[in-house]
């Protein structure tokens, strides 16, 4: 697939029928409608067994896939005030809005993460919500970088690098009075933390060091 404008991107991943990429505060993502997640097992050679993440513009998009009590509700959200966006990833029950093509071996759980990067949250939330890993075959180290990107997934829509520069500038200028800036990408992948019913068990540690 050649580089997309914006409005390209937004209908093909949309179309439920194409894997997206784009850019996040750790590494690049490889997207599809959650519906569609088995196009991203595919591409990756991926084990069903191991979980997408969904990524979401904002927590209000993606809370209503996880289920809970009152109580556990109030700390998964205290946990994302002081850390989302950012480098981490909230493994919580599903809730029956969950597409189980996202978690195929175990459709009772979920991963959810809101990236701090204004193209990623720009294109999620002109998209909704989607299954998201990072870019490489399974085992493989992920890829940073466009050119590799389309080199090795000529298949993944993807914006070229000056509409990506253009696009990241003007949401930069437009965020720029914000509490909260973008951070810069990193090679590390997000931090992985399993609520256990009565605390939080780290799958995978990233940059975040969760309290």
């Amino acid at each position: 697939m050649p580089q997309l404008s914006l409005p390209d991107l937004i209908a093909a991943a949309q179309s439920g029928a194409s894997l997206i990429s784009f850019p996040t505060d750790t590494v690049p993502a490889l997207a599809a409608r959650p519906e569609a997640a088995g196009l991203i097992y595919a591409a990756k050679q991926r084990s069903k067994s191991k979980p997408l993440i969904l990524m979401g513009a904002s927590s209000a998009d993606l809370w209503e896939f996880a289920t809970g009590s009152q109580a556990e509700r109030l700390v998964w959200q205290q946990v994302a005030a002081q850390y989302w966006p950012g480098a981490l990833t909230l493994v919580l029950p599903a809730s029956a809005k969950l597409c189980p093509a996202m978690n195929p071996t175990d459709p009772t759980s979920i991963g959810l993460r809101l990236p701090n990067h204004p193209v990623a949250r720009h294109i999620l939330a002109l998209t909704g919500a989607l299954a998201t890993t990072s870019v490489n075959r399974s085992g493989e180290p992920a890829l940073l970088t466009l050119s590799e990107i389309n080199r090795q997934f000529p298949e993944v829509g993807t914006l070229s690098e000056r509409e990506l520069a253009e696009l990241e500038s003007r949401l930069t200028d437009s965020e720029s009075g914000s509490s909260q800036p973008a951070s810069q990408p990193s090679s590390q992948p997000s931090t992985v933390a399993k609520w256990t019913g009565d605390g939080w068990q780290i799958l995978r540690q990233g940059e975040i060091r969760l309290a």
